[in-house]
């Protein structure tokens, strides 16, 4: 059941907000792609835009009715048949309020944006087939009902809404449980079921881009948060200074811990502690004062930093590290909200610190616990049951030479026949490709 915004006003900051959601994904594509080895660029941008298309039809069909529909089971899922198609959209009643057509999209682009930050547990060795299949079954059995668990609230006329949001109680403004720790946990899981890269310690092919799509999702971030204040409010004005400060403290927490751990201060952890930052305020950023968001940040960001100065210790194989940025992040940030949340901000929940109820706690712990062990058992269980079908990995020719010119035909950069880097390409490796390209020059990209 979705809200009402009754203000001409409110509706155009709806609509903005939902083209800065929409920006996330070319931002979130150059921040993957950026990071990876040349060779594995596109793929890895494709797989993040291509959730836009697979999530879009799912949620015409039956995602908009098991997200938002009447309860079936106890607040487990939502009922299907009530959005089948999107039925009944298609009327304005002439009030000049938002109408569910626009909730249908814009809880499109918060289901995409969720898997395609899965893409992490995945980058560089996953057949792109595998990923058409593993999207679609993940958002239908992982995304939609924990979704539906969170944002779905009871209404008139014994409408039942999720579990977590209505019975148990949980606050999380904005997703983290549904969206951050969702897709991180999500990304681990698929890792150990892929395995390693053969190639692990992969240098970022450039840098700079993967700087430039993390403040293009900065950016799209305040559409993200500011668009669940439903309007042009007061609380859209406060989440969104929040998540300028959580962000921008986040940069200092995480450089604190790398120049602590590492002996010096990187331009992508920079990025990398904003981004924590960024999730960290996500579930938090109502109920946080100024200050308390810029605790969230340091505290996010440190976390995060500390978590992957270990990453050469750990045999599983999150590329991108979307379980340390986002898995533990969203859970960084709820547990602030138990800790110190402020009555004064438009939440008016108190942390345990500042005097407020112990009933907080057991609340956010079970939504940690109840969203970290569906979205691992089922992401895996799903992953097992691709890889024994028709496998989950690309071969390990394909995986040395890159996914981009033997999946996609294509390259990011023009890359010379003995290679960039990495030992160079195989004589048969350099002629299947030289095939490949002079077979579809219009689709090389060069720049």
């Amino acid at each position: 059941m979705d809200p009402v915004i009754a203000a001409n006003g409110d509706l155009a900051w709806m609509l903005a907000a939902f083209a800065l959601v929409l920006l996330m994904f070319p931002g979130l594509a150059f921040y993957y792609g950026g990071m990876v080895g040349a060779r594995n660029v596109l793929n890895v941008m494709t797989m993040v835009l291509s959730t836009l298309g697979i999530t879009s039809v799912l949620y015409v069909l039956y995602g908009y009715g098991l997200v938002s529909g009447d309860s079936i089971g106890g607040g487990f899922i939502g009922n299907p048949i009530d959005y089948l198609g999107l039925q009944g959209f298609q009327a304005d009643d002439g009030s000049g309020t938002t109408q569910p057509i626009y909730f249908a999209g814009w809880f499109i682009l918060f289901a995409a944006i969720t898997i395609a930050i899965v893409a992490s547990g995945a980058a560089s060795r996953m057949k792109f087939t595998a990923w058409l299949v593993f999207a679609p079954i993940w958002l239908t059995l992982v995304y939609f009902p924990m979704a539906h668990w969170v944002f779905s609230a009871d209404g008139e006329d014994g409408f039942q809404g999720g579990f977590l949001l209505n019975d148990i109680k949980i606050h999380d403004y904005a997703g983290g449980t549904a969206v951050h720790m969702n897709s991180g946990v999500a990304a681990l899981a698929l890792a150990l079921v892929i395995g390693s890269r053969k190639r692990k310690v992969e240098r970022p092919n450039n840098v700079p881009m993967a700087l430039l799509g993390g403040g293009i999702l900065w950016f799209g971030w305040l559409g993200f948060n500011g668009s669940c204040a439903l309007g042009a409010n007061f609380l859209a004005q406060f989440v969104i200074v929040n998540s300028l400060l959580a962000g921008s403290a986040g940069m200092i927490g995480f450089c604190v811990i790398e120049r602590i751990r590492e002996g010096h201060v990187t331009s992508l952890g920079l990025m990398t502690g904003a981004i924590s930052g960024l999730v960290g305020i996500t579930p938090s950023a109502n109920a946080m004062s100024p200050i308390g968001a810029l605790g969230v940040g340091i505290f996010a960001g440190a976390v995060v930093a500390f978590l992957l100065s270990l990453k050469g210790k750990v045999k599983v194989d999150d590329a991108l590290d979307a379980f340390a940025v986002h898995g533990v992040g969203g859970i960084v940030g709820t547990l602030c909200v138990v800790l110190f949340a402020s009555e004064s901000a438009p939440a008016g929940v108190r942390g345990i610190l500042l005097g407020g109820d112990w009933d907080i706690l057991w609340r956010e712990l079970a939504g940690i616990a109840i969203t970290c062990a569906f979205s691992f058992i089922m992401t895996y269980l799903i992953a097992k049951a691709i890889d024994k079908t028709m496998g989950l990995r690309v071969d390990d020719e394909t995986e040395m030479e890159g996914l981009d010119p033997i999946i996609h035909a294509e390259s990011a950069y023009e890359i010379p026949a003995a290679g960039v880097g990495h030992g160079g390409l195989t004589a048969a490796s350099a002629s299947r490709i030289a095939t490949m390209d002079a077979a579809a020059p219009a689709r090389t990209s060069t720049t």
